[in-house]
């Protein structure tokens, strides 16, 4: 137990820093906060993190290995993450200034956001990335012993799972206060146009990226 516990905080060490740096998914939770409020914001985040799981189940499978092995598998996932962040990139471009409801804070929309569609554009973001195939197969590999059973590593995942929504869910909060929203809708079209350019900039660098 005493191992286990160490291998874990020992993720945990390397994944917290993994967390909090700005990408892909933070540009994502953010601008599902400006647009269409907390829910949208949160249910988003919930499927980063499921996504999360979808990434830590096949490394543990060992079909990880056989991504990071294979070009072609490596290649196809490249280049449909690159499409899906250049498309979310091109839309938010397009998208103009977002108008508050200040009594209710919840910005007004001509269409409300299915709960299904904020949860796939959250899963999606992460699953389409090729990045976490080689970070999860190089930490566990470097961190967890081959002797550990798959249902610890998969309890691993599940907490690395958790640690990921909550972030985005606080994000997620603090991005939907009374008065963040206020400044939210003065900058909108700054924060669209610069969102635009964040997606697109990471799908353009993704898709240049290389099977190492």
């Amino acid at each position: 137990m005493h191992q286990y516990l160490l291998e874990l905080a020992s993720l945990m060490a390397v994944f917290s820093f993994a967390i909090v740096v700005p990408g892909a998914d933070t540009a994502m939770v953010m601008r599902q906060a400006i647009v269409h409020g907390r829910k949208g914001a949160v249910l988003t985040s919930f499927g980063i993190g499921t996504s999360l799981m979808f990434h830590v189940t096949y490394t543990i499978l060992g079909l990880g290995l056989i991504i990071s092995q294979s070009i072609m598998l490596f290649n196809v996932i490249k280049w449909a993450g690159a499409a899906y962040l250049i498309y979310l990139g091109v839309q938010s471009l397009r998208a103009g200034r977002v108008k508050i409801d200040t009594a209710a804070m919840e910005p007004v929309q001509r269409k409300e956001q299915s709960a299904l569609k904020a949860f796939t554009l959250g899963f999606l973001a992460n699953a389409l990335n090729p990045k976490p195939v080689i970070f999860f197969l190089s930490i566990f590999s470097a961190i967890v012993s081959h002797e550990t059973p798959a249902g610890v590593k998969f309890g691993y995942g599940l907490v690395m799972a958790s640690c990921l929504i909550a972030w985005f869910v606080a994000v997620s909060f603090f991005l939907t206060t009374p008065k963040m929203r206020v400044g939210f809708e003065k900058a909108s079209t700054w924060i669209n146009r610069a969102s635009g350019a964040v997606f697109i900039g990471l799908g353009l660098k993704l898709a240049a990226e290389k099977a190492s």
